[in-house]
């Protein structure tokens, strides 16, 4: 299991745990794991039990969302050493309102010689490339932008970037299976975001690609170009070649989908 994760994100093993280590694994997740919620528009099942997310995410070279790219990336720690918390965050929505508890799921990883804790993503998105600590309130510098963790008054931890908040999370340890619930809801709810569209992204070197419904999005040194794709074909060769996702039917909303 560990040699065919490492291999599907490209870092030539064995490897030993530390924090340089860390902040590779979790840059090549990124660039090579998409955050993508296809699995929802194409009516497959989505499973947080061990044996699948290594199914979907290794064995067939897929991505998912937060609780399938942070449930399988921090099994992968585990199995490096590492002393992984999963932790349940509220998202910042609209208006900046948080969200339920266990919309989002983070890691915060004790490294094996004892160093940590680091607050480690590989499923919100564009987020940072390397993890955060999370010990610490002053400011990070990241490639994906200025990060900052502040205590909250009820002992939870806001997360900033670029000072627009983004999530928050507890320091409660969680299990796994305590997200299920929430993961059906989002993958059901006609009020879930990721019901009402199909988005499939992963960092690059110096920016990002996605397909969000049938637009190709490059985004490089800042610069963001979108490419309409003309018809099934061209849209399924994208999910190929960015991505390497092989798909025999291109991702649709359902029509309940589009109900507002």
């Amino acid at each position: 299991m560990l040699a065919a994760y490492l291999a599907r994100i490209g870092v030539p093993g064995p490897v030993a745990l530390d924090a340089g280590t860390l902040r590779d694994l979790h840059r090549a997740h990124l660039e090579t794991v998409p955050f993508e919620n296809l699995s929802i528009h194409l009516g497959e099942p989505i499973s947080l039990a061990e044996a699948d997310l290594y199914d979907k995410i290794v064995g067939r070279r897929r991505g998912g969302f937060c609780y399938e790219l942070n449930g399988a990336f921090a099994v992968l720690l585990e199995r490096l050493g590492a002393r992984v918390r999963r932790v349940s965050a509220r998202v910042y929505g609209h208006e900046g309102r948080l969200g339920p508890p266990f919309d989002h799921l983070a890691l915060v990883v004790r490294l094996p010689d004892g160093t940590g804790p680091w607050l480690a993503d590989v499923g919100f998105g564009s987020h940072s490339t390397y993890p955060l600590l999370a010990d610490t309130w002053a400011g990070q510098a990241d490639p994906g932008g200025r990060f900052l963790l502040a205590g909250t008054p009820d002992g939870d931890v806001d997360v900033l970037k670029d000072d627009q908040p983004q999530y928050r999370f507890e320091l409660r340890e969680r299990a796994l299976d305590e997200f299920v619930p929430t993961c059906l809801w989002q993958q059901t709810s006609p009020r879930s975001h990721f019901t009402r569209s199909v988005i499939c992204s992963r960092l690059t070197g110096n920016g990002r690609i996605s397909i969000s419904g049938r637009t190709l999005i490059r985004t490089q040194a800042g610069q963001r170009t979108e490419e309409n794709l003309p018809g099934d074909q061209a849209v399924l060769a994208a999910y190929r070649e960015q991505f390497g996702i092989g798909l025999t039917r291109v991702p649709e909303l359902a029509r309940s989908d589009l109900v507002s």
